[in-house]
């Protein structure tokens, strides 16, 4: 049997966030065992085509969402979001504080 790929395990991180919870792209690489890999997080959910994938969940570290303000992305996201109960204030979620981040032990959440 094949190892999954660096993409396969980004998804099933992505997969596993339940809903009405949010992770940074970092996170979702950390939790794929690929830590320092949050862009290849972010260009594995640029190419995907699976509909059913909660893409939505996936923001940035400061809890932003990825998109333009105001595209069909970011509003998509923006809704998916408060259908699941987050709260998203002028396009940004409170991040959940990450385990083992310094930046986070440091200076607190964003």
């Amino acid at each position: 049997m094949d190892a999954p790929t660096p993409a396969e395990l980004i998804l099933a991180a992505v997969r596993a966030i339940p809903a009405g919870e949010v992770a940074a792209y970092g996170e979702v690489a950390r939790r794929a065992g690929l830590p320092g890999r949050a862009r290849l997080a972010a260009r594995v959910l640029a190419g995907n085509d699976d509909p059913r994938l909660p893409w939505h969940r996936v923001l940035r570290s400061d809890g932003r969402i990825a998109f333009p303000r105001d595209s069909a992305g970011w509003l998509e996201q923006s809704r998916r979001l408060r259908a699941e109960g987050v709260a998203v204030v002028e396009g940004r979620v409170r991040m959940p504080r990450g385990a083992g981040s310094l930046d986070a032990d440091i200076w607190g959440p964003a």
